[in-house]
């Protein structure tokens, strides 16, 4: 019997997870996954800082557009097919134990990244899937017949010819492959970082290296770009989930802008009127304290004194001396204080992209472009991307799953 062949590009999440699934329940396909690097699903043996967070259990995600600012309507059909429960049920009928924590983040119960890669190439090794790496793909090559081949930045071309091909690289901006692409009419929205920290010149910032709170607010001045969550001072600036989140749903904007703008921070994520009520509060129980000694729920000493050096008051200030002046000075730092973004920096070593194939280009069920038969889409070559927590990857184990539906 002559088998079905395919090829894979990428040797990340999404690829090899749907060339296990095509493996795994239809042996009559023959499988070839080329990847550039030079180590199958190194990217998913860094991430959540070697842990691997593998999914999230959605518990407090009250809409897919809040965590996937591109592609939430399109992952909600897929997601019937394929959703984090399913991944989780995927995972454990496959020999990996998992647990969730406190904030929905889904790990390995060994903490260890390698746990799931070792278990995915294991598999993949099983069923006799040929994996290619240092092989980067810089032109696809279609012929007259419909089949595919691969052409490497090597020069080499592929000695086999494809009866399918499916395109999982991510952060391809400008690569001969997404111009090849662009050649074989699938439309690609030019990627750009979605994921990443602030850069804030200040030395005084600087000083304050490590300190975080665990609610804080961040916004864009003058847009509607808003985030929430913890918030942490870096010896070059901002990051912690608010600020991911923020890069995140303001990723096209601050790539126009050159990544620099006006941020506001809401210090304690709450309304003007209720930190005024806060501060009376403080005021009414402190009278005879000084500023210093007494600061809001969630502040450290050094970076209360850092804001009151903001407002322009002496810590050694009584409460009781404040007067609505002072008053009106603290509620105006503490809900938006204003400092100026002048780059990115990236985090850890997460590389996500907002941009690639676009969706309304590719059947959303199939995942297979609507111009090119045979050639399908998962992972990060789409243009989906989402916030921290497990969210990333669980597009991938989806989409993957999904085209693996096809040869099935």
């Amino acid at each position: 019997m002559i088998k079905r062949k395919i090829a894979v590009v990428g040797a990340g999440a999404a690829g090899c997870f749907c060339a296990v699934n095509i493996a795994e329940q239809n042996p009559d396909c023959e499988i070839f996954i080329y990847e550039s690097g030079l180590m199958p699903l190194h990217k998913l043996s860094l991430t959540g800082g070697g842990r691997c967070n593998l999914t999230n259990t959605f518990e407090s995600v009250e809409s897919l557009s809040k965590v996937y600012p591109r592609g939430d309507k399109f992952l909600k059909s897929l997601f019937y097919v394929f959703d984090h429960e399913k991944t989780m049920e995927w995972f454990e009928n496959h020999g990996v134990e998992l647990y969730s924590q406190d904030d929905a983040r889904v790990f390995p119960k060994s903490n260890k990244a390698m746990e799931i890669v070792e278990n995915l190439l294991g598999k993949l090794r099983k069923y006799g899937v040929w994996i290619f790496t240092g092989k980067k793909v810089s032109e696809i090559l279609k012929d007259e017949g419909g089949k595919f081949s691969l052409l490497f930045s090597s020069g080499e071309e592929t000695l086999e010819s494809f009866d399918s091909l499916i395109v999982t690289v991510g952060g391809m901006s400008r690569s001969p492959l997404m111009e090849s692409l662009k050649k074989l009419g699938v439309e690609i929205i030019d990627p750009v970082p979605s994921l990443f920290s602030f850069k804030v010149k200040s030395n005084v910032l600087t000083s304050l290296m490590g300190a975080s709170v665990e609610n804080a607010s961040v916004m864009i001045a003058g847009q509607k770009f808003r985030a929430e969550g913890g918030l942490l001072i870096t010896h070059f600036g901002f990051s912690g989930p608010a600020v991911l989140k923020l890069s995140s749903y303001a990723a096209r904007f601050l790539s126009e802008n050159n990544y620099k703008c006006d941020i506001l921070i809401n210090w304690l994520n709450e309304s003007e009127s209720s930190v005024i009520e806060e501060i009376n509060t403080l005021i009414k129980k402190n009278p005879q304290k000084t500023l210093q000694a007494v600061h809001p729920k969630n502040f450290t000493k050094r970076l209360w004194e850092f804001l009151l050096n903001k407002m322009e008051i002496l810590p050694e200030r009584k409460y009781c001396e404040l007067g609505k002046k002072n008053v009106n000075k603290m509620v105006s730092v503490l809900t938006s204080d204003v400092y100026h973004v002048s780059g990115r920096g990236q985090f850890k070593d997460e590389f996500v992209t907002s941009g690639g194939v676009k969706l309304s280009s590719i059947n959303p069920k199939t995942l297979e472009s609507k111009t090119v038969e045979n050639l399908f889409f998962a992972g990060e070559v789409l243009d989906i991307d989402a916030v921290t927590g497990g969210f990333n990857l669980q597009a991938a184990w989806t989409t993957g799953f999904a085209v693996a539906q096809n040869f099935i």
